[in-house]
């Protein structure tokens, strides 16, 4: 395995102690590789290497299968996530304008409670 070295937040830290104490998970470590398996699935053809992961997901999110189905219907190949990646890039350099710019282009106000693609 390769050793890698990611900063977060405390409140995120917050988080994934409540995690790991709750028994969804037997350590950070654990978490993290789950985290980081998860997105790369929901945003490639990534196949999770992580030992049971396809159970630890139904765990962590049991209602996933129903969720995937509606997500795709309505992002389509991860469209959302890579859209959230540019965000949080943007966000993160200071250019909130920038930010703003990118999620008024792609989406419209929400309706219902959903926010709206526009493409």
């Amino acid at each position: 395995m390769v050793k890698s070295t990611v900063r977060f937040s405390e409140t995120v830290m917050d988080r994934v102690e409540e995690l790991v104490d709750g028994d969804e998970f037997s350590s950070k470590s654990e978490f993290q590789r789950f985290a980081v398996e998860y997105v790369l699935s929901e945003i490639d053809d990534y196949e999770p290497e992580m030992l049971d992961f396809d159970e630890v997901r139904d765990e962590v999110f049991p209602d996933h299968a129903l969720g995937r189905d509606a997500e795709a219907a309505d992002e389509g190949d991860g469209e959302f996530y890579q859209v959230a990646a540019r965000v949080r890039q943007f966000a993160l350099r200071g250019e909130i304008g920038t930010a703003r710019e990118l999620i008024d282009t792609k989406y419209q106000r929400p309706i219902r409670g959903r926010w709206c693609s526009t493409t």
